[in-house]
């Protein structure tokens, strides 16, 4: 619960800040509004109900509510995943070819991209939340985990479900190793941008950062979706899930927000305002 309030106030802060200090209305921190919105949700998913049902001694869900619960989980997690990616390729946009950003990354894209990443990944936590709902489950309906995750409820199949994992891999390539790979590359071309001009080591080591946090989010998840049930175990599962659900959102704030300069400056302007407005 201390983790879940540290990544509330972080989030709901920089969603706040990015609202009030108009300089900031730019490609770069409109998608960086998103992506603290979507981590203020996205653990909302999972902490929550975990904690209640610890302090409770309740260790049972609803079915229906443990439906819910996955088709919030996924879609916030694959939107995230192309948000990431999204942030990537403005990076690399601003840092490899300025003249063509104002072109390549008007209000117009940066909205289509947004947009395209929640209704795609929607789509898709749709299709996987209606399968899972309507396959048959045994074995007490008890999960080895802290929350509703797919590789946690298939273990319970009461049926040959080996086409449904078939798709869950391939959704895991298209939705998390791609744009993974789509990252490292923007974030490659970059790195090497910043060595060739003056004044680049700042950049430098702060695109190596935000590469070492992207591969922190998807390298979990990755192992626990591409990698066969037999060569795993649940504390294994529990484990990485850890990573992405409750690590990842306390670590971005302080990654993508409290690091950067213009944010800091952005956030003197707002509290100097409100103590000139009080007295």
């Amino acid at each position: 619960m201390l983790m879940f309030l540290m990544v509330l106030l972080g989030n709901l802060s920089m969603v706040l800040l990015i609202v009030l200090d108009t300089r900031l209305y730019t490609p770069m921190y409109v998608l960086l509004s998103q992506l603290s919105h979507i981590d203020l949700n996205y653990i909302s998913t999972t902490i929550p109900k975990m904690a209640f049902n610890y302090l409770l001694g309740n260790k049972s869900t609803l079915f229906i509510g443990c439906g819910v619960q996955n088709f919030f989980f996924m879609t916030l997690v694959g939107t995230e995943g192309l948000l990431l990616t999204c942030m990537a390729y403005e990076r690399y946009v601003a840092i490899c070819f300025p003249l063509y950003y104002p072109t390549q990354m008007s209000k117009r894209v940066c909205v289509l991209m947004i947009a395209g990443s929640w209704i795609t990944d929607a789509s898709n936590s749709s299709a996987h939340t209606a399968y899972i709902l309507h396959i048959p489950y045994c074995r007490f309906r008890t999960i080895n985990h802290f929350f509703c995750d797919i590789p946690a409820m298939m273990t319970l199949a009461c049926m040959d479900i080996w086409f449904y994992e078939c798709t869950v891999f391939v959704n895991t390539i298209f939705f998390l190793l791609l744009p993974f790979m789509a990252i490292a590359y923007s974030y490659s071309q970059v790195l090497s941008a910043c060595v060739q001009w003056q004044g680049g080591r700042r950049v430098y080591w702060t695109c190596s950062t935000h590469l070492t946090m992207v591969t922190l989010f998807y390298a979990p998840f990755v192992y626990n979706y591409l990698c066969p049930r037999s060569l795993r175990s649940p504390t294994e599962d529990v484990i990485l899930t850890v990573f992405y659900t409750i690590l990842i959102p306390v670590l971005n704030p302080v990654i993508y927000s409290l690091r950067n300069k213009e944010v800091m400056g952005s956030l003197r302007r707002v509290i100097q305002r409100i103590h000139f407005v009080k007295m």
